[in-house]
């Protein structure tokens, strides 16, 4: 058989004939979209999760037919969309999960057709230089000198600690406020550090006075890590508070920044931020209060000589005289080998809207979240945790006991009617709306407390 051209091979998605092959595929997958969202009718689909499964298994049939089936694409895709949790439903406000950009989802799509990697400058020459330049602009948007590009906090947070003890000559401390995220001591543990020193946060954040008692206790490297937009309640420790006490102990700073950082955009809501700067490594996170497609999180660092431990050398990669010729290392901007040039979409992003346009979506997302506890606290069935700080409100039906509260939820995940996340505060559950969709209007606010309330009378639990 010649190996040159078949007609019976599958076209590819770049090259020659390439942008033909993939026009009616979108207009395939576009239409599938659109026909799923519609039979889903709301924020995620209703039957749970066995129903859900159930349909799954049915559009899938056998997963490796002997023979393919042209029709996969629409079938598959139309129930992915019919079996979504769909964060630009106005009354899916579970997480910290944003309602992608067009554009940015737009520039996502030539990422996949070109299929760069950035492991060596041969497979992503102008994806290279496009990273290392908006990853550097970034950084010094928050104050910090040079930034690496992640899968989002958790790889952030993972980096943060291995440069930390690196830094320190191998082993180093954690400590954190109990609202700090799970991904922190979990990168301890990973990397067999000590376990962390867990700071009491009595209303949510740092508390600043345990912390200057535990950094006079505590001996040998240690880490302080504090957060800037807790996944619970989006509350921001006292970060000007810490980074002195940090400085006057000599202690090394880490701002896990994963939510809130989205905030520098704006210039209404910047100076929450007061003492980033002062921080040795910054976790930032642009599928959150960015509206990036997953996966869009970087590490910000103030010192990028302490990457040096990243670096390896792989001969098919970065042999040294190629790096002596001029040709970029990229072995040493990551943990991982193969990834995708996930900087384009934010560049797109940053370009198309610029740091205005961002931050009007930062400051209606904020307004949102005013707006949706200003309504809970006018309603006397309605218990509210505290003023939101970002996007993110906990609230509870006054009169319900946790059980009702968690089984109110799950009967609107059930029935498809809301998605609303849970927190445990002050030694109660919460039900948590976090607001990440601009485009949420005021209507939509009354409508999600009112399922609420529904679902909380259908358990029993009386909101006046």
């Amino acid at each position: 058989m010649s190996a040159g051209h078949s007609p019976h091979l599958p076209p590819l998605a770049s090259g020659p004939g390439g942008t033909d092959a993939l026009r009616p595929l979108l207009a395939t997958v576009l239409d599938a979209l659109a026909a799923g969202a519609a039979r889903r009718g709301g924020p995620l689909p209703a039957g749970g999760p066995d129903a859900v499964a159930a349909r799954v298994a049915d559009a899938l049939g056998d997963v490796l037919p002997a023979t393919g089936d042209p029709d996969a694409l629409r079938v598959l895709v139309q129930t992915l969309a019919e079996g979504a949790a769909d964060p630009a439903d106005p009354l899916c406000a579970a997480h910290l999960h944003c309602p992608p950009l067009a554009v940015a989802t737009a520039a996502d799509l030539a990422v996949g057709a070109l299929n760069p990697s950035l492991d060596s400058w041969d497979q992503a020459p102008a994806a290279s230089s496009l990273e290392a330049t908006v990853a550097r602009t970034l950084a010094r948007t928050a104050g910090l000198a040079d930034a690496l590009v992640t899968t989002g906090g958790t790889e952030s947070n993972l980096l943060a600690l291995l440069l930390a003890r690196e830094a320190h000559g191998g082993s180093v401390r954690l400590v954190c406020g109990a609202g700090a995220h799970h991904s922190l001591p979990r990168a301890a543990w990973l990397l067999g550090l000590p376990d962390p020193v867990v700071i009491p946060a009595p209303d949510g954040t740092l508390d600043p006075a345990a912390l200057d008692g535990a950094l006079t206790a505590l001996s040998g490297p240690l880490l302080v890590a504090a957060t800037a937009g807790t996944t619970d309640a989006g509350l921001i420790d006292p970060l000007p508070e810490i980074a002195a006490l940090c400085a006057t102990h000599g202690v090394r700073l880490h701002i896990d920044a994963a939510y809130g950082g989205g905030l520098l955009f704006s210039d209404r809501h910047r100076g929450k931020l007061a003492g980033l700067d002062a921080a040795h490594t910054v976790t930032l996170d642009l599928h959150k209060l960015g509206w990036q497609p997953v996966a869009a999180g970087l590490l910000a660092v103030a010192h990028p000589h302490e990457l040096t431990p990243l670096r390896q050398r792989a001969g098919y990669l970065n042999a040294d005289d190629d790096t002596e010729a001029g040709f970029p290392d990229l072995l040493g901007r990551s943990l991982r080998t193969t990834r995708r040039p996930d900087i384009l979409k934010i560049a797109v992003t940053l370009r198309t809207l610029g740091r205005g346009g961002l931050g009007t979506l930062v400051d209606q997302v904020c307004a949102l979240a005013r707006d949706f506890a200003a309504l809970v606290r006018r309603h006397p069935g309605f218990a509210l945790y505290d003023r939101p700080d970002i996007s993110t409100v906990l609230f509870r039906p006054a009169e319900a006991d946790d059980t009702a509260v968690a089984t109110a939820r799950r009967r609107l995940l059930h029935e498809g009617r809301a998605v609303l996340g849970r927190a445990r505060l002050d030694g109660r559950l919460w039900l948590k709306a976090t607001f990440l969709n601009p485009h949420t209007r005021p209507d939509d606010l009354a409508r999600l407390l009112t399922l609420v309330e529904l679902a909380a009378l259908a358990e029993g639990s009386t909101p006046g």
